[in-house]
């Protein structure tokens, strides 16, 4: 299909604009509309899947039409392998996170679906995007949607979160948007051309007194959105006030966006520097602090939800070790481990969001027993947890052996760093299943919850399936990255 992905980013475009004109009073229609919109979206991406070839150009189902002419911005639209699969898990996660809201959100429902659909499109269009400054303005778009949703569906401290959310984030932009112009001046200089096409801009050498300051230009914005520690802040007060499809659409898919900085424009576009020593050093000490210090402050949380959030520093620190291992194994595995995290930091965000439904609470000491009247529900959440620390037959072993691998490659210190993270993964996942679904029940209150119903038991299904697909036969998903991981090989040791 010639404009695949411009219709994949029409979907939740075009829902939106159907949703102004639907009465605010029908809250059925709304939630049905915005259901069948993002349904639609998932359905309309699996092309992506089925027609993308491993053996063809790096990028594909391209299109291009002239957008500011006069600065040199196109309409520029492309999907190697990486950008596919990331594409593919905005549209699933976005479908799952909106079933998710049915009877939790109440209030304001048009704008919070509107949100949503704007939200979705900023995030399709930042993965699908190849032209830099189309793909800073739907990085920029995403910001506002988020912010709204948390400031006004979030909790009780929800104005601080959204606005520290907010202010991280912009200020991140800021870096990296000087970076972008530096890039753009100097394509000028050397090309006596004006564009903003990344073709074009990866051809452009940046004079090494430059390269360094482009480098972390570009490190605080996208590190401030994985987040690297130490600008990891905003997370744990953000997810623990968005509302629960915001927390999942926040780890799931708006976290990769950091990730995929770092790999379509860092390493390819600054190859000397990303390979420096001291630059590579810095990264691999900054991942590894974050994959223990998130560890360990995991075990000393009393609240679910932001043991959850604190997971996800770690477990991202697992993604930029294996980018700046600067190998094929590191690299790949990086990537499908952030695969990986979106998947099941979901369903753990989801597992925290069905409890919090029916008891309104997320300490941790509240619950105990709960596998005596939700056995499904603890089903799902031994298989979330299982995933995440990492256990085979599932997803999460193969995007962290696969790193380690990397790692190992490039220093047998970061490996047994790997390993120490993944004890303590276990160890804090494990405790906390221990304290919530075994053992005896102590609180009366738990004694009439529900066990999952049909429409909780379809938003887990999806994910519960890549859950054992990615475990047990990742050999698609390595394959359709072989091109990406090779472009971006070649590319950084140029």
């Amino acid at each position: 299909m010639d404009h695949l992905l411009s219709l994949i980013l029409c979907v939740p475009l075009a829902g939106l604009l159907v949703l102004f004109f639907l009465p605010s009073t029908n809250a059925r229609l709304i939630k049905l509309w915005a259901n069948f919109v993002f349904l639609a979206g998932f359905l309309v991406s699996l092309p992506l899947w089925f027609q993308f070839d491993p053996a063809g150009p790096v990028f594909q189902f391209v299109e291009k039409a002239p957008w500011i002419p006069a600065i040199g911005a196109s309409w520029h639209l492309g999907a190697d392998g990486y950008a596919a699969l990331l594409i593919l898990l905005t549209t699933l996660v976005g479908a799952v996170a909106i079933l998710c809201s049915w009877s939790a959100i109440t209030e304001r429902l048009k704008e919070y679906y509107g949100h949503f659909l704007l939200l979705q499109f900023g995030m399709l269009g930042v993965f699908a995007a190849r032209d830099f400054l189309l793909f800073f303005v739907f990085w920029e778009l995403t910001l506002i949607p988020m912010y709204f949703i948390i400031a006004i569906w979030g909790g009780e401290r929800r104005g601080y979160s959204a606005i520290k959310f907010v202010l991280y984030t912009l200020i991140g932009s800021m870096f990296l948007l000087l970076g972008m112009l530096a890039f753009y001046w100097q394509h000028y200089v050397q090309f006596r051309t004006l564009t903003w096409d990344l073709n074009e801009l990866m051809r452009t050498q940046m004079p090494p007194e430059y390269a360094w300051w482009v480098f972390w230009a570009f490190f605080l914005g996208f590190a401030v959105k994985v987040p690297m520690w130490p600008l990891h802040t905003w997370l744990p007060d953000a997810h623990t006030e968005a509302p629960t499809a915001g927390s999942v659409i926040l780890a799931g898919i708006l976290l990769k966006m950091g990730t995929y900085g770092f790999l379509r424009f860092s390493l390819p576009m600054l190859p000397e520097t990303s390979r420096d020593p001291l630059v590579v050093s810095i990264m691999a000490g900054l991942s590894i602090i974050a994959i223990i210090y998130g560890a360990l402050v995991c075990l000393m949380q009393t609240d679910w939800k932001k043991l959850i959030a604190y997971s996800s520093v770690s477990h991202m620190g697992f993604c930029t070790l294996g980018i700046f291992s600067l190998n094929e194994a590191g690299i790949s595995g990086s990537i499908i481990q952030q695969i990986n995290h979106g998947v099941s930091t979901s369903m753990l965000f989801l597992i925290v969001g069905v409890v919090y439904e029916r008891r309104h609470t997320r300490l941790i000491a509240e619950y105990g027993g709960l596998f005596r009247v939700m056995p499904a529900f603890t089903a799902v959440f031994l298989i979330a947890a299982l995933s995440s620390m990492g256990m085979p037959p599932l997803n999460g072993f193969i995007g962290e052996i696969t790193i380690i691998r990397g790692a190992y490659e490039a220093s047998f210190w970061w490996a047994l760093a790997c390993g120490a993270g993944i004890a303590l993964g276990a160890a804090y996942l494990l405790w906390l299943f221990q304290r919530t679904m075994l053992g005896e029940m102590a609180n009366e209150k738990n004694a009439g919850l529900k066990d999952l119903n049909w429409r909780e038991m379809a938003y887990f299904s999806p994910l519960l399936a890549l859950v054992f697909w990615i475990g047990l036969y990742p050999a698609p998903f390595f394959r359709m990255l072989e091109g990406s991981v090779g472009a971006m090989l070649e590319a950084v040791q140029r």
